[in-house]
């Protein structure tokens, strides 16, 4: 399955849930992120459940400190 991942195209396997997405490319941190899906975000209590498609547009934000 291709997804469009920050503008550029991943190849995923099949029936792959955000949160499966966000274990494979950022298993690290995962706190203070926002994902949207086709410019729709999803909150992080629904990424287990919420299965991507193919020619989905996943944005992934990471929230920065600063002053």
């Amino acid at each position: 399955m291709e997804i469009k991942l920050n503008n550029q195209t991943q190849i995923l396997q099949e029936k792959c849930s955000l949160q499966q997405l966000m274990d494979e490319f950022m298993p690290q941190k995962q706190k203070g992120i926002a994902i949207a899906v086709n410019q729709t975000v999803i909150p992080k209590a629904n990424w287990q459940e919420h299965f991507l498609h193919s020619h989905d547009d996943v944005l992934i934000i990471r929230a920065t400190q600063g002053g």
